[in-house]
């Protein structure tokens, strides 16, 4: 069999990269797990190559074995970036020494797929009536126009995969054309053969490298489905992410409105819907009258609504069950979904678990809501992800304060009985004194509760001005975010542009920001962790405060306590350690090429006058260091008049039957696969997120608009005619900013006289 180096050398050739030391230290630390059956942490920083370090040795332990190995992402980016460009490359390279293809497949929640029987009516509709005012009124409702551009799209994707769509459409919408996986026919389904979750799952069974994220894969090894394949190696990445996400996987709800919404669905099909309706009113009035925050245990007057609501759904139950050899319909498995749940999380909160946290808070839309989460998923993770299988556990950020510790505790691997795992920190290519600065604005009172200061805002107008834009400003909270958004726009009057997060999707928001370098972007806890611009387009990124977990956040001030109530630090142990992982991904959004320069700001004097700002300071990059503000903004000018064009921003592919891009073999099935031939290699020109391998020859989609290959000759037609943007625009028949879009994936610009080819 071929060699790991050989494999390696050959992948990191065939995605136009460079072989570092650090990937190669990972790949084979990744493949000695593998063959000792030992968990692996590693740590790798930005720029390493992690990616095809943990694929090489999973495609080799696969093709030895014959069983899959399963790579688990937290963001919807990085499952993108593996199937569309890290594997398509990884396979078309190592072919030839492997003697036989890799193959790889995304699988996802079922929720993330249409549903073939829903849209041919065969549930009923979230909203009556909708498919009708979709048809008739489409130009007078934003939700019926998204409902028929649903049905169309439909009727021409391969994967059914909400990814695929862009730009998207609101969750409202989703609704009408998906299920859970309670509300599933499951293979009493008459829709079956067409069913796009059973497609891509069957199409996995096949597969090498199997992609999924946080939540599904935490859901199959819990719950016993048997959704993923039977694996023995599983690879997570964004590992820093995995206990927030199982914790948020496990996490139950109750409101008034929930309970309501079961009873109507259960509605004529079972008498006692009505006393589900009663117990919905009477827990409204319960759960309103409790102040906001974390319950100390579950006082009489909830134990009483609970109990109402659970005792009257198990009678719905009861009632809902078909009769003897009668398969369900839609509708009674929409309603049996419903109380299903509202029974099972009433019943839960009402057991009172050891480590369950329960606590209120008010949604603006849904009013009082009563959640139940763990305390801690430690004991679970090391029961059941990582009991049976070897983990390779990695991100760019798993060291806090210099040791592993924090976060492998957390995931159960410390303490008694815990399982055996190795550390490894690989480092970074970059040479992050020279290419970054961290700027502390030690001038600047401590942050307070009220907001953001004007001294704050005042700080932030001066740094994004010597930067002309090029600031991506992440804040703690929603409301700063948004207030320093309006304030900037107010000072800046159309000077700069400035987007928000919640404005549009993050995917959108991230590529207007990353193609105009005098454009900010401004956002919270997702951008913190998910956004990848390299180039000129991110050289300042402002933090305004450390991110320490609210006071009164139930679950950190739950599991504070604990470590106190023990001996421990609490504050040091959760809040300061939550913080440092969040400054670290906050931080980390600087630098992503060995070419970018910048600077970090942060507005928080904390962060050098605080006890513990050395432990937050050893979990960052180590940049250059300085409180001297005129430096900063002299440096920050001169990047600025320096700067390179911002690098070009492609567009999401369309996806074959296993989430592949559907132009290559794995996006292709049947006789299709065979009689297309491979598309051609990719375009060299570095990107701010590099295409799947192909050009021209592969079908893209720009803003929802399928592009094929004739589309683009017509598009290359017209601009060695010299034709304006107005013109290609009305020749093609598609709004000027898609054909734009269009334009510059395909290295062509064209100004308001013509079109000419980039150099």
């Amino acid at each position: 069999m071929a060699s790991l180096d050989d494999l390696l050398h050959a992948a990191v050739q065939g995605v136009g990269g460079v072989e570092r030391p650090g990937q190669v230290e990972m790949a084979h630390a990744v493949e000695d797990a593998i063959d000792k059956d030992e968990h692996l942490l590693v740590q790798a920083g930005t720029g390493t190559g992690k990616s095809l370090a943990y694929l090489i040795p999973a495609v080799m332990h696969a093709q030895k074995t014959g069983k899959p190995a399963v790579v688990a992402t937290a963001t919807l980016a990085l499952q993108a970036q593996i199937v569309d460009r890290d594997m398509p490359r990884l396979a078309e390279a190592v072919t030839p020494i492997l003697g036989r293809r890799p193959t790889y497949g995304l699988v996802k929640g079922r929720r993330n797929y249409l549903c073939a029987h829903k849209l041919e009516g065969g549930f009923p509709d979230e909203d009556e009536g909708l498919f009708g005012v979709g048809e008739v009124d489409k130009a007078a409702s934003r939700l019926g126009q998204e409902v028929v551009r649903l049905r169309e799209w439909a009727d021409t994707t391969e994967s059914g995969d909400r990814d695929e769509l862009v730009p998207g459409v609101s969750e409202r919408a989703w609704r009408q054309v998906s299920v859970s996986a309670h509300e599933c026919m499951g293979s009493k389904c008459p829709a079956l053969a067409d069913c796009f979750v059973e497609r891509s799952r069957e199409a996995a069974k096949d597969c090498d490298v199997i992609v999924t994220n946080h939540s599904f894969m935490a859901i199959d090894a819990f719950e016993g489905r048997q959704m993923l394949p039977e694996h023995d190696v599983l690879v997570v990445d964004e590992g820093h992410e995995l206990v927030d996400r199982v914790t948020s996987t496990i996490t139950d709800e109750v409101t008034a409105s929930m309970v309501s919404a079961a009873a109507k669905r259960a509605g004529r099909l079972a008498d006692s819907s009505e006393a589900v309706e009663d117990a919905a009113v009477f827990l409204q009035g319960v759960l309103d009258e409790l102040p906001e925050g974390k319950l100390g245990g579950i006082l009489d007057s909830v134990a009483l609504a609970l109990a109402r609501v659970r005792d009257t759904s198990r009678q719905v139950q009861s009632e809902l069950k078909p009769e003897k050899g009668v398969e369900p319909d839609g509708t009674r498995k929409v309603a049996q979904a419903a109380i299903d749940e509202v029974f099972e999380n009433s019943s839960r909160i009402l057991e009172q678990r050891d480590l369950d946290v329960v606590w209120v808070n008010r949604d603006p839309r849904r009013g009082s809501v009563l959640r139940v989460a763990p305390m801690s998923v430690a004991m679970l993770l090391r029961d059941k992800v990582f009991g049976d299988r070897t983990v390779i556990m990695t991100s760019a950020t798993l060291e806090l304060g210099g040791t592993f510790d924090a976060v492998a505790g957390t995931m159960g691997l410390r303490g008694e009985g815990a399982p055996e795992w190795r550390g490894l920190d690989v480092g970074s290519p970059f040479d992050y004194p020279q290419q970054a600065i961290a700027y502390v604005a030690q001038h600047l009172p401590a942050p307070g509760r009220d907001g953001i200061s004007e001294a704050a805002l005042d700080e932030i107008e001066a740094l994004i001005r010597a930067s002309g834009g090029r600031a991506l400003g992440l804040f703690s909270s929603m409301r700063a975010a948004r207030d320093a958004t309006e304030a900037m726009r107010e000072r800046f009057d159309g000077e700069i542009g400035f987007l928000c997060q919640g404005e549009d999707q993050i995917t959108t928001l991230v590529r207007q920001f990353a193609r105009d370098p005098r454009t900010c972007l401004f956002g919270t806890l997702t951008l913190w962790q998910g956004v990848d611009v390299p180039g000129s387009a991110c050289q300042l990124v402002i933090i305004d405060r450390i991110p320490f977990p609210r006071p009164d956040d139930p679950l950190s001030s739950a599991r504070s306590q604990a470590i106190a109530r023990m001996g421990g630090n609490g504050f040091m142990a959760v809040s300061a350690t939550h913080a440092a992982l969040r400054l670290a991904q906050g931080a980390g959004r600087l630098i992503r090429r060995a070419d970018d320069r910048g600077v970090v700001a942060f507005l928080d004097s904390r962060m050098i006058t605080a006890r513990y700002a050395g432990f937050l300071q050893r979990s960052l990059p180590p940049f250059w260091p300085t409180t001297d503000r005129d430096r900063v903004l002299a440096a920050l000018k001169r990047l600025d008049e320096t700067a390179a064009p911002p690098l070009a921003v492609h567009e999401p592919a369309l996806r074959g039957a296993t989430g592949a891009v559907a132009a290559t073999s794995m996006g292709r099935t049947g006789e299709d696969a065979a009689e297309h031939p491979r598309p051609a290699a990719p375009d060299p020109r570095p990107v701010a997120a590099d295409p799947p391998p192909g050009d021209s020859s592969r079908t893209a989609v720009t803003q929802g608009h399928a592009w094929t290959p004739e589309s683009d000759e017509e598009l290359r037609d017209g601009v060695e005619l010299g034709l304006s943007l107005a013109e290609l625009a009305e020749s093609l028949e598609l709004p000027e900013d898609v054909v734009a879009a269009r334009l510059a994936g395909l290295g062509l610009e064209v100004d308001g006289s013509g079109a000419m080819q980039l150099d």
